[in-house]
């Protein structure tokens, strides 16, 4: 039972994205390459944001999980702005012809889409290799495993299978609300090219490092049940964000109709006779 509803649970998050992009594109008639820019923006971001924590948290050590709120400040702050950034820098380079509300939601979708992907497929493998290993398959991997790791694999295998049923689809339900997250950021950023206003960028960026700052400090807490309800009730703001912004699609002006064109009527070429009048006054 807790296996089906783990593989369901990984084939969800890669599964999941792909038909919010197919209801964007029949809803609202938009293409499919804004999804895959916004893949490539998430992609980008983390070019910089993954080394920019390393060398923060690891290398200089400014931050710890002894001092929480500078800690979960932080790491909100970094995800919020490298985001955010890569987002401004993706409307405004890249995605130009997003300025409404549908083409606008398939960049979000593509941004957090690409990452429910990637999370399910490295889930799902990891899920395969310890469901094998646990039904005693996979042979000469356990052969090559060293003595002293094999309680950490049993470990592995009993924090995967051994949870509660109604745990299992968690992965799929926080891809759910990371997805909204997404969805808003992507339309609060896109508005600073369609109001003017560059305001609109610092509440993309704000409100990611909210949601991101505020489930660091309250997983680190409470664990991870408590963050879960937590970030339902904040997808629900970002939900209001999405639909607050809703707006109706651009549609093609018809072009005027051209007058109708009249025939012209040539007059007949001048005699030789004629012409030789004509230059006596000449």
């Amino acid at each position: 039972m807790i296996a089906t509803l783990l593989a369901l649970n990984f084939l969800l998050m890669i599964v999941l994205p792909i038909l919010l992009g197919r209801w964007i594109v029949a809803r609202r008639q938009v293409r499919w390459g804004l999804f895959g820019i916004g893949a490539a923006a998430f992609i980008l971001s983390q070019v910089g944001h993954l080394p920019f924590n390393w060398l923060i948290l690891q290398q200089f050590g400014w931050f710890s999980p002894q001092n929480l709120p500078l800690y979960a400040l932080f790491l909100g702050l970094s995800a919020g702005t490298f985001e955010g950034v890569t987002r401004f820098l993706t409307f405004r380079f890249w995605a130009k012809d997003a300025r409404s509300w549908g083409r606008g939601l398939m960049v979000g979708a593509g941004h957090g889409g690409i990452e429910a992907i990637v999370l399910g497929a490295l889930g799902l493998i990891n899920f395969v290799v310890l469901l094998g290993l646990k039904n005693g398959r996979f042979q000469g991997i356990m052969a090559a495993i060293p003595a002293d790791q094999l309680p950490l694999l049993a470990q592995q295998i009993e924090g995967m299978f051994g949870i509660p049923a109604w745990l299992a689809l968690f992965g799929a339900l926080e891809r759910v609300f990371a997805l909204l997250l997404h969805l808003a950021a992507s339309l609060l950023v896109m508005q600073v090219f369609v109001r003017r206003q560059y305001r609109w960028l610092l509440a993309g960026i704000g409100w990611h490092a909210a949601i991101d700052g505020v489930l660091v400090y309250v997983f680190t807490l409470h664990g991870a049940v408590w963050a879960e309800v937590v970030l339902g009730g904040m997808s629900l703001i970002s939900l209001a964000i999405i639909f607050l912004l809703r707006g109706p699609e651009p549609t093609a002006v018809p072009l005027e109709s051209l007058p109708e064109l009249q025939p012209l009527s040539l007059m007949p070429p001048p005699s030789s006779q004629e012409i030789l009048e004509r230059s006596k006054y000449s």
